[in-house]
């Protein structure tokens, strides 16, 4: 009789053994495939601010109250995808420790808007906005000034956060 006993219970041991390995797997592989998840959620609040600056130049190499149409690279990361995207800005040293950059898009229909050096007005060609120096819309429909965009200054270097802008509305309202 105890070996028949002994069946059964060596039995219910190798079952739940194998429930709680199993068990153990699927929270194992859950968690393997859930923290990246949870951490694409969760690590832009934990970023300081929110702000993303990207380094657009040295600050020396910039004409003094001169506005120049300036290229950089912009590098993006959303959970595991990393992105690269080039934007142009329109800067201004005002000294050395103050630069004004404004966003290339006309804050009126988003088209791209120059610097014209005879006239000293940024002009935009789709709609004829034109802005002095400082931003100010001077003529056309633009419903506000230039946008302006954040940036800082360290170790000479000049970084700018690229940020775009709603068109065609009265308040500076970003997307």
């Amino acid at each position: 009789m105890d070996e028949e006993n002994e069946g059964p219970e060596e039995g219910l041991k190798r079952r739940e053994f194998m429930e709680l390995a199993i068990a153990v797997l699927a929270v194992l592989s859950g968690l393997a495939l859930g923290l990246p998840l949870i951490g694409s959620v969760i690590k832009p609040a934990l970023q300081k601010g929110g702000q993303h600056f990207s380094r657009v130049g040295k600050v020396d190499s910039l004409k003094m109250g001169s506005p120049e149409d300036l290229n950089f690279a912009d590098l993006t990361e959303d959970a595991f995808i990393r992105s690269t995207d080039l934007h142009s800005v329109w800067v201004i040293k005002n000294s050395d420790t103050d630069v004004t950059a404004y966003s290339p898009i006309c804050p009126h229909l988003g088209c791209r808007y120059k610097w014209q050096v005879d006239s000293e007005h940024f002009v935009c060609p789709c709609h004829g906005s034109v802005f002095d120096k400082n931003g100010k819309v001077v003529a056309g429909p633009a419903p506000r000034p230039l946008d302006t965009l954040p940036t800082k200054i360290e170790n000479g270097e000049l970084y700018v956060e690229w940020e775009q802008y709603k068109e065609g509305i009265a308040q500076k309202e970003a997307i």
